[in-house]
């Protein structure tokens, strides 16, 4: 689940999970809330050079970026039309007509989420999930949502293969897709019986953490502490966020 890395290890690897999160929820803040293409650029260039000094693996990262770009692409269709009460028209195509609003608006947003993803994947793709987990629940998250969280990413492979497994027997039996009736029943088929041996795995591997003393609480490792790479890690992250909300501002 996480971006693997070129290198094994990074300076970025060695800060606290606890800072992990904590940076990458105040950068996403601080994209998600820009005004300006200008500032917006400026957090993208931000984040590609987080990517950049964690040394995120090229091909894995762009295909990571390319899931949340189907999204924009769907964006950059409907919003430059969509956006013309007031708006300056710079194109028209028939009925359709495209305005500077629209499209100031559409750069802005793919700016912002591109950065958002690529900041993210930066700060928590070194990080375990199961140390994310135990920063979390030591940030205050609760003791539910963590386990959850780490349960979650634990059994998603497992469901993953299985997922694999059904599919790989429904082409050996013949099975091909079309837009038809018998597709839809077949897939109907494949997702409830997923479910049904999603809620049976889990209710073995509950009761299996019962006999092992589960009792709600999952035990992780918490022992975090703050070295001085850690607070240089910080003042460069408050320097940096200063600097871009500042530019925005400016501009605004």
């Amino acid at each position: 689940m996480t971006c693997r890395h070129l290198t094994s290890q990074t300076w970025l690897d060695r800060l606290d999970p606890r800072l992990k999160i904590l940076a990458a929820v105040i950068w996403s803040f601080l994209l998600a809330t820009l005004a300006t293409s200008l500032a917006a650029a400026l957090g993208l260039a931000g984040s590609l050079a987080l990517a950049a000094l964690a040394r995120l693996a090229p091909g894995e990262t762009l295909r990571r970026l390319a899931a949340v770009n189907v999204f924009i692409l769907l964006m950059w269709l409907t919003l430059p039309f969509a956006y013309n009460s007031p708006g300056t028209v710079v194109a028209s195509l028939g009925f359709l007509e495209v305005t500077r609003e629209g499209l100031r608006l559409t750069i802005l947003l793919t700016l912002k989420a591109n950065g958002v993803a690529l900041g993210a994947m930066a700060w928590l793709g070194a990080a375990s999930w199961p140390q994310l987990a135990a920063a979390a629940r030591k940030l205050g998250a609760p003791e539910k949502l963590t386990a959850m969280f780490v349960l979650m990413t634990r059994y998603f492979q497992v469901i993953r293969q299985e997922y694999a497994r059904l599919t790989l027997a429904m082409r050996a039996r013949g099975f091909q897709p079309g837009m038809n009736f018998h597709t839809y029943r077949s897939l109907a088929n494949l997702v409830g019986l997923l479910l049904v041996r999603s809620v049976d795995r889990a209710e073995r591997v509950h009761a299996a953490m019962l006999c092992r003393g589960y009792r709600g609480r999952l035990w992780l490792e918490e022992d975090f502490q703050l070295t001085r790479l850690d607070w240089v890690a910080t003042g460069l992250l408050l320097a940096v966020v200063g600097g871009v909300l500042g530019c925005d501002l400016a501009i605004v």
